[in-house]
């Protein structure tokens, strides 16, 4: 139940809903849960929820000529062309804590193709759960 709990609070978090997945994989670390468990679990949840922004950026189109759309049409073209100064590679960085949801938004709206999107997005969310993992292990 903890690795399960793990998944949906990192899925979660890489939305737009407020969670914390790194307190509660440190928790469980020290618990005696396997680190390498936690980290799968973590890691794909979270690049999992990142494709849920990047399945929600996809339908901006649709949308961004409403008048309740929350984003200015000069907004989301800012947005786009520093997307497209770094390109998808910028994805690498979707395991920042200020920004990275947008990231995975602007991905989905610029549709960087879904193998690329997943496969960089959790290079970055892997990294940064392992280093999560580590500095817990390395403290107890």
């Amino acid at each position: 139940m903890a690795y399960v709990s793990l998944f949906f609070t990192a899925l979660a978090a890489a939305t737009l809903l407020p969670a914390y997945s790194e307190v509660l994989l440190g928790g469980l670390v020290t618990q005696g849960y396997s680190a390498l468990a936690l980290w799968a679990c973590a890691t794909a949840g979270n690049t999992l929820g990142s494709v849920v922004n990047g399945v929600i950026g996809r339908q901006v189109e649709r949308f961004r000529h409403k008048r309740w759309f929350p984003v200015s049409e000069k907004q989301l073209n800012a947005a786009q062309e520093r997307f497209n100064r770094f390109g998808q590679w910028s994805l690498l960085m979707a395991w920042l804590p200020v920004g990275g949801d947008a990231l995975t938004l602007i991905g989905g709206i610029m549709r960087v193709p879904w193998l690329n999107f997943i496969a960089l997005v959790a290079i970055g969310k892997g990294i940064r759960y392992a280093a999560v993992l580590w500095v817990v292990i390395e403290a107890t």
